[in-house]
């Protein structure tokens, strides 16, 4: 998922603050009122899951909506609205049994109909969701979203009322931890078709199937609240009564608020993680996530590979990691350290050459050569960009530090411009192609390697830089179809090395980020995103 760059770049790695289950259809066994004040870095993009591509949408997703299974502790999945799933014997063929005890929040009964509904709307073209390329592998799903076959082909159908068929063209090794994200979530016909264009554009205009019902969005403000789903089927579990957001871009005023008692949880500053560290309550927070730079190549000075190896060797990661403080470690790969294992060894590991090393790390005089030898090649004398970024504390340091560095490395050669802007306004920008270059972030919406690869195939619409590589893409394809897993993993890995070594995308820091927490909120899940289900204030 994209990353809202203010959000501190959730993803990933799990953090649970485990406590026992409170009785009494959520009532504290203390005396603490149940509601928490939380904040987030970016606000809400869609309530749309078929639209929806940033983490702060999916994370008020994953509280207020649900699908066949949730993720807990450790990235593990549970069951949800499948009671049972049944895997055939070829693995091609799953079958889920529904909770009948499941409701919308406008009164409807969430059906195995549901899920057909919104799966043919999200691979139909015609919605436009971007996330219709993670249905490949599931029967016709690549020949609907090509427009060669009709949505109502997909190989999903329900049985009744509470069975679900799901029809595989190959075995998906992750497909159970694909059914845990908010894209592959039931949707109300009903409420889609009664909002029109407007469903999922506010709270009013949105339905909720999860633990919380979410109130007060607008579609442009920035705060607003979950309150207590009293119609959800697991309602007992649920202690919190209300969690209320605010949008909070800058970390010493979320800091000062969480001081004042004012918010549960604060994301911090880089000097006040430093400072902070041994204070109760502070937390880091390691992700799945990479935080990179994308050149729109489809400009002439950007299709240069020898180019953009050049700004990539210009760039001290390890230096910018420190500057941004928290669990920040410089990347050297697309693909997030430490989330995947092969035969005891990293995957980014496996995946790196002697070249692709040498054009992700810091060769400031090396960089200045090849500057220099792609602007003859270009006929260029001089490289001037505007790089954009969203408008937080963070992403601003980020884009700060860019221009700092290619300006220091290559002088009077190079200027660049730093445009930092809203969430929303970015994301529109990069989608529409309207951008010269743009840092961005990706957190792996499961832990696998393709979370990550699968974004920067040719006609992925995440990859905003449209950078295209045929051996990539043959790659890419190829490890959908192999039923070994090692093997699977070679070919991923010789993809991460060509992509690094073109320097598709520019790799910059894996995100881990420092907050500070009220050490008297227990049972609180973090997944890449807080899960408030079994949260509790004691």
């Amino acid at each position: 998922m994209e990353l809202n760059k203010g959000k501190s770049l959730l993803a990933g790695a799990v953090v649970l603050f485990s406590g026992a289950f409170l009785t009494a259809c959520g009532e504290s066994k203390g005396s603490a009122k149940q509601e928490l004040n939380w904040m987030t870095s970016a606000e809400i993009i869609t309530m749309d899951p078929s639209k929806a591509t940033d983490s702060t949408s999916f994370t008020q997703m994953e509280n207020t909506m649900e699908g066949l299974y949730q993720l807990g502790k450790d990235n593990q999945v549970k069951q949800a609205l499948a009671t049972k799933a049944v895997q055939s014997k070829d693995g091609l063929t799953w079958t889920f049994t529904l909770r009948k005890n499941a409701k919308w929040s406008n009164g409807d009964p969430v059906l195995a109909k549901d899920f057909v509904y919104s799966w043919q709307r999200t691979v139909n073209p015609k919605t436009a969701s971007q996330y219709s390329y993670i249905f490949s592998g599931i029967k016709n799903a690549d020949a609907i979203v090509a427009g060669k076959k009709k949505a109502s082909s997909l190989g999903v159908k329900a049985v009744g009322k509470y069975k679900l068929v799901v029809k595989l063209e190959h075995k998906l090794p992750y497909f159970k931890l694909l059914m845990a994200f908010p894209v592959f979530f039931p949707e109300n016909q009903h409420a889609v078709e009664k909002y029109g264009s407007k469903f999922g554009t506010s709270s009013k205009t949105t339905v909720f199937n999860g633990p919380f019902v979410q109130k007060g969005w607008t579609g442009s403000n920035l705060s607003w609240k979950i309150v207590k789903n009293k119609s959800y089927w697991n309602k007992q579990a649920v202690k919190l009564q209300q969690v209320s957001f605010t949008v909070e871009k800058s970390p010493s005023t979320a800091y000062n608020l969480y001081q004042d008692g004012k918010l549960d949880t604060a994301i911090l500053s880089s000097q006040a993680s430093k400072n902070l560290q041994k204070q109760a309550g502070y937390v880091i927070r390691k992700n799945n996530s990479t935080t990179y730079m994308q050149f729109n190549t489809k400009l002439a000075k950007f299709k240069s590979s020898k180019l953009r190896q050049a700004v990539s060797m210009a760039l001290n990661r390890q230096a910018l990691a420190k500057t941004l403080g928290g669990g920040f470690t410089g990347a050297v790969t697309f693909t997030a350290a430490d989330m995947t294992k092969v035969n005891g060894q990293d995957f980014t590991d496996l995946a790196q050459s002697k070249t692709s090393k040498q054009v992700t790390s810091y060769h400031k005089k090396l960089a200045q050569k090849t500057f220099k030898e792609a602007l003859k090649d270009l006929k260029l004398q001089k490289l001037s960009f505007t790089l954009l970024t969203a408008d937080d504390d963070s992403s601003k340091a980020i884009g700060e530090y860019i221009q700092s560095a290619l300006e220091t490395a290559f002088g009077k050669q190079i200027s660049v411009k730093v445009q930092s802007l809203p969430t929303k306004s970015q994301f529109s920008k990069m989608d529409s192609g309207n951008f010269e270059a743009c840092v961005s972030g990706w957190s792996a919406d499961f832990a696998d390697p393709i979370s990550f690869l699968d974004c920067m195939t040719s006609t992925n619409s995440y990859n905003s830089g449209k950078w295209s590589n045929k051996q990539y893409d043959q790659l890419i394809a190829k490890s959908k179809t192999v039923s070994s897993s090692s093997q699977r993993m070679k070919l991923l890995a010789k993809a991460e090395n060509i992509l690094m070594t073109d320097q598709g995308v520019t790799p910059l820091v894996q995100s881990g980020s420092a907050w500070m927490l009220n050490t008297k909120v227990k049972g609180l899940i973090y997944n890449g995103s807080y899960y408030f289900e079994y949260a509790y204030l004691e």
